[in-house]
């Protein structure tokens, strides 16, 4: 059999299988969504873990107090972990060590990586503000004997010593480090290690939960046409297309 023969066999069978689909109405589908019991206090914890690891601590107090769902956290502490978060996104790096190290001096003390990126950002931060001496002193005094101990750190020193280099950072090719977006990082990551340090999770079970129903749909797509939820944000069911 000729290979053309053989492509306009296999496109007959997966157009056949695409036919064969099982079509599932918007009553059946309701139905069975219907059918799925989820306790109220279920979701209310959802809200609340969302909203605690987030860092929304006034939605938290007002949600704790409208539906007595209790957070598993001293809500206080978001208020001193979210002054850490604000310090790095603001760049003043060194205050926000000393707020690290005022909550939990161990978890700097046990996570070199977070603390070498820590230095990392106080290095760019000079950079950006155009103190050439005072971050080459830095580099070598404070970074550079981390990197003697570990090549990775060793490689991200070297590429942020590269902004010196250049006086249009527009067009270096490592000035992605002077974006807000490595700020954000730097932030994100301290944000989980204290999460971490408090015994919660670092990241909210929210967004998991949406990931998993886009894999189940995309899954579901291979065997049935059902009413989808395209739009994350309005939960909409949308006909399928027979």
């Amino acid at each position: 059999m000729s290979l053309f023969w053989i492509v306009i066999r296999q496109l007959a069978e997966i157009e056949a299988m695409a036919m064969s689909k099982k079509v599932i109405t918007r009553e059946e589908w309701e139905k069975k969504l219907n059918d799925v019991k989820i306790r109220k206090e279920d979701m209310n914890k959802l809200v609340m873990n969302f909203l605690v690891t987030e860092g929304y601590v006034d939605a938290a107090e007002k949600f704790r107090m409208e539906s007595g769902t209790e957070p598993d956290i001293d809500l206080a502490t978001i208020t001193d972990r979210m002054a850490v978060k604000k310090a790095v996104q603001c760049g003043n790096v060194e205050d926000a060590i000393e707020k690290v190290n005022d909550l939990n001096p161990e978890i700097l003390d046990t996570n070199p990586q977070l603390f070498f990126h820590l230095q990392q950002q106080r290095l760019i931060e000079l950079i950006r503000n155009g103190k050439v001496e005072e971050a080459l002193e830095f580099a070598q005094e404070e970074l550079a004997p981390r990197g003697e101990e570990n090549q990775s750190f060793l490689e991200e020193l070297e590429r942020t010593v590269a902004l010196l280099a250049f006086e249009d950072v527009s067009n270096c090719p490592v000035g992605d480090l002077l974006d807000i977006s490595q700020r954000l990082k730097t932030a994100s990551e301290v944000n989980a290690a204290i999460l971490t340090s408090q015994s919660h999770e670092k990241d909210p079970k929210l967004p998991s939960l949406l990931k998993m129903l886009l894999w189940a749909q995309n899954q579901l797509d291979e065997k049935a046409a059902y009413p989808r939820i395209n739009d994350l944000a309005t939960a909409t069911l949308e006909d399928p297309a027979i």
